[in-house]
């Protein structure tokens, strides 16, 4: 199947690393990226590759993991449209720590590393613009495991459904004053379960106390929540 058009540089234009950047600078970043269309189950790089750029996904997923000691895979997070990885790794030149999955079909975009390289060394704005975006993405992981260390299982699923499933809540237009909204989870709930870090086990059990409160329909990967302000007041 052919690769559907992109406008390069809007997308490179919306990611924070890239943002602060001069456009004839993102033109000839563009220029320089490499198309990866992914079908469900393929695998990117694997835990140990020599990186070889950084991505950004067009449309699709990307899950992020490696599998412990106990043979158990944990999904360190899921990289969705807009979305970039593999920056850290590469300058630290050191092997990858995860192996990046297509969760189905994904467009993704490759930034060679001996681009990214060239032009730190050539513009200085761009250093810093690279700089930058790190850091933002140091202050998100901060943010996000300070999450998970102070939350309950329950929390954490809840807010889930509030805060990384937003954007579907937005688009019904009419926030926090609508009483019931369906949500369909963006990823298999043993994947969401791995990235809360919980077992898929407590997440069912999570499921079914909300289902018995009242406060959610579960149907397959689509939560119909009965009323959005008890469910917000439930995790408060």
């Amino acid at each position: 199947m052919p690769a559907k058009p992109v406008d390069v540089e809007a997308l490179l234009e919306h990611l924070p690393m890239f943002h602060q950047l001069r456009p004839e600078q993102r033109h000839d970043l563009a220029l320089s990226t490499r198309r990866i269309l992914a079908s469900k189950g393929d695998t990117l790089f694997n835990r140990g590759d020599v990186p070889l750029g950084m991505y950004v996904v067009v449309y699709g997923q990307v899950k992020l993991a490696f599998v412990g000691s106990n043979a158990v895979e944990k999904v360190i997070d899921v990289r969705g449209a807009g979305q970039s990885f593999g920056e850290a790794v590469l300058f630290l030149e050191k092997p990858h720590v995860v192996t990046a999955q297509a969760l189905g079909e994904t467009l993704l975009l490759l930034l060679p590393k001996d681009v990214i390289f060239d032009r730190i060394n050539r513009d200085a704005g761009f250093a810093r613009a690279i700089i930058g975006g790190l850091s933002r993405k140091l202050h998100e992981l901060v943010a996000d495991v300070e999450w998970l260390s102070t939350r309950s299982g329950m929390e954490r699923v809840i807010g889930f459904l509030l805060r990384d499933c937003g954007a579907q809540l937005d688009d019904v237009g009419t926030g926090g004053q609508l009483a019931q909204v369906d949500i369909d989870l963006p990823v298999a709930k043993g994947v969401i379960a791995s990235r809360l870090n919980i077992t898929q086990e407590h997440l069912s059990r999570i499921l079914h106390e909300l289902t018995t409160a009242g406060l959610i329909t579960v149907q397959g990967r689509r939560i119909h929540v009965h009323d959005l302000e008890r469910l917000r007041q439930h995790f408060q």
